[in-house]
């Protein structure tokens, strides 16, 4: 599938057409990477922006107006965050059809600041405090957002783009496909008041925000953002943490670091915001539910090959099989609670 979203993207010149609606050639933006999407980057007025491109089968046009309302809303009330930039017509996504396939286009300011150093900041605790915070905050606003636009809405948890994808795994996976029917089944049985569940941003890897001198965090690609339960943010931070750590050595190295990083965490978002020890308790289960997702995603840019045949990546097939055998047996990458 992947491999045909990019010829369609390519063979009927979507970038060209989507830069044009942002008053600018092809030749002026610069591919900067993307997954799911096509993201690139390019100047105006002195200051970097980006342009992504998300093709119709990843998101319809009103879950991207929704997740461009969302932003608006946070900055708003005071969240850092990576601003929408309105088109050269005014509109704030532009839509481009095609006879296959429709793409939907929409630009930002490039977030100001420096990407957190990996693995230095494993070491950083002011950092885990700070994301806390901006974390807590967020969870707080989502308890008060209410749509401008009913008509439009971001996505429920269970409607992820890539658990939708779990048929991708081959017939040898069906201890995995069977856990991940348990998994829902908890799930299923979790409370949804608004003081456990609301909009979150799905996806704040250390990939996905920015610092500036003074330590202040500026969030951006909200393209995850789902209703979920919030401690399932957090769990999403604990898990791009800890999965780097391999073999039997790193099972300690995963303990140690989560501790460390609950802690202060915590700290900051229990300023803003607060959670029950009950919703706290339910990080394991969520840190096999994204254990899952980024499973799924390595099936799904692999196309399914179960041998990662083409990958001369190591590290990346090591982690794989470490993350069957988790997956197989319901077991957390970390469980210190």
């Amino acid at each position: 599938m992947e491999h045909i979203i990019t010829d369609l993207f390519h063979r009927h010149g979507v970038l060209a057409l989507a830069a044009e609606r942002y008053g600018l050639s092809s030749d002026e933006v610069t591919l900067i990477g993307g997954f799911q999407n096509f993201v690139y980057e390019y100047e105006r007025n002195g200051r970097a922006c980006i342009l992504r491109i998300t093709p119709g089968s990843r998101r319809t046009v009103g879950a991207v107006k929704a997740e461009l309302e969302w932003i608006q809303y946070l900055v708003s009330h005071g969240i850092s965050a990576s601003m929408p930039i309105p088109s050269a017509a005014g509109e704030w996504a532009e839509v481009i059809v095609t006879a296959e396939m429709f793409f939907t286009a929409v630009s930002f300011e490039k977030a100001h600041g420096q990407k957190a150093n990996y693995p230095a900041c494993l070491d950083d605790d002011a950092l885990y405090e700070a994301l806390g915070r901006i974390t807590g905050n967020m969870h707080a606003l989502s308890k008060k957002y209410k749509p401008e636009d009913s008509s439009i809405c971001r996505l429920e948890w269970r409607q992820n783009d890539y658990l939708k994808d779990i048929d991708l795994l081959p017939p040898t996976h069906q201890r995995v496909k069977d856990n991940y029917s348990m998994m829902v089944e908890k799930l299923n049985q979790l409370p949804t008041d608004r003081d456990a569940y609301g909009l979150i941003h799905g996806d704040m890897g250390v990939g996905n925000f920015v610092m500036d001198g003074d330590g202040r965090i500026t969030l951006f690609d909200f393209d995850e953002a789902q209703y979920s339960w919030f401690v399932e943010d957090i769990a999403i931070q604990l898990y791009y943490l800890v999965y780097v750590y391999g073999g039997d050595d790193g099972r300690a190295l995963r303990e140690d670091q989560a501790r460390r990083f609950m802690r202060s965490f915590m700290k900051g978002y229990s300023l803003e915001n607060t959670l029950s020890e009950q919703d706290l308790k339910q990080i394991p289960l969520f840190l096999m539910l994204r254990e899952l997702i980024v499973y799924i995603g390595a099936f799904r840019n692999y196309d399914g090959d179960e041998t990662f045949s083409s990958s001369d990546n190591q590290w990346f097939k090591d982690w794989i099989a470490e993350s069957k055998v988790r997956l197989e047996n319901n077991v957390p990458i970390v469980d210190i609670w």
